[in-house]
């Protein structure tokens, strides 16, 4: 049977570099994004490295939870799914909101992640034995752990709203795995550490991204910014590819690969029952599996 991988946000930087990775181990890889012009790039990358399967490009908008819905749909109609990867994500320097009406950052960096995963499981299953890798982040350190609704009390500060969306994210990741233990689909999170990506060189350059106290101390913390978000992206994909792929990792699940490649040890935060239970509520309630 075809090895079949899929790749969100996968037309530049850490989610190009995880496609590639996964073309050449074997996978057919499907890459989807935004960008048409971006994706037919992508794919002629990815086609040039490729060793099963041609590579293909899906255009969707993922801040869009109806644009996820189809998406599921037509992956699913391509028929079984070794790999899904989500690796979308996004930072805002202002407040924004989806077509959708919902603050834009908890709903790229959670609830796509979370819809397209609740709508592929079956067709995850179809393959015997399969792997989910949500992209977390560094970033959780920094995040409010409060989950009464979609936006944290308090003022807009992207970087900990970026983190606070991966948070949740990276609870459901560990609640899933959980869930799906024994039925043979694999679910582990996969911390990049950082990289010099889109998203990083035009979000994190202005202290308007984080609360008023760091910003007394930003030429401290924008050094720090810089210096977590230099490296290459080919190194950044390295703990997705891992995740994916990696044999060791056969019959094992819930566990967060760190930066060094590694399983790492997850905040308290991520695992708290009551964030999981919060989490959850938010997620079918904003982003229901079935739609009347």
């Amino acid at each position: 049977m075809e090895m079949r991988a899929v790749v969100t946000a996968g037309t530049g930087g850490i989610g190009l570099e995880t496609a590639l990775g996964l073309a050449t181990a074997g996978y057919a890889v499907t890459v989807v994004g935004r960008n048409a012009e971006r994706g037919a790039a992508a794919v002629e990358r990815i086609a040039a490295v490729a060793t099963a399967g041609n590579p293909v490009f899906v255009q969707a908008d993922l801040a869009s939870l109806g644009e996820t819905r189809a998406l599921a749909a037509r992956l699913a109609a391509a028929g079984p799914l070794t790999v899904l990867v989500n690796n979308v994500g996004a930072m805002y320097a202002e407040r924004q909101r989806t077509v959708d009406g919902i603050e834009a950052t908890f709903a790229v960096n959670h609830l796509s992640p979370y819809l397209l995963a609740e709508l592929l499981l079956e067709t995850l299953r179809g393959t015997g034995r399969s792997r989910i890798v949500n992209v977390s982040s560094s970033a959780v350190r920094a995040a409010k752990r409060t989950f009464d609704a979609v936006e944290p009390p308090g003022g807009y500060y992207g970087f900990h709203w970026y983190g606070r969306a991966k948070l949740a994210n990276l609870a459901y990741t560990f609640h899933l795995a959980e869930r799906l233990r024994g039925t043979g689909i694999s679910v582990f999170a996969a911390d990049p550490g950082g990289a010099a990506t889109a998203m990083t060189d035009g979000t994190m350059r202005s202290p308007t991204i984080v609360s008023p106290g760091l910003r007394l101390l930003w030429p401290l913390v924008r050094r720090t910014f810089e210096r977590a978000t230099s490296g290459p992206a080919e190194m950044a994909a390295r703990p997705s590819l891992f995740a994916a792929t990696e044999t060791s990792l056969d019959g094992k699940t819930g566990l967060l690969i760190g930066p060094d490649v590694r399983p790492a040890t997850p905040s308290r935060r991520s695992t708290s029952p009551q964030v999981v239970r919060d989490v959850l509520a938010l997620s079918r309630q904003w982003a229901p599996l079935t739609t009347t």
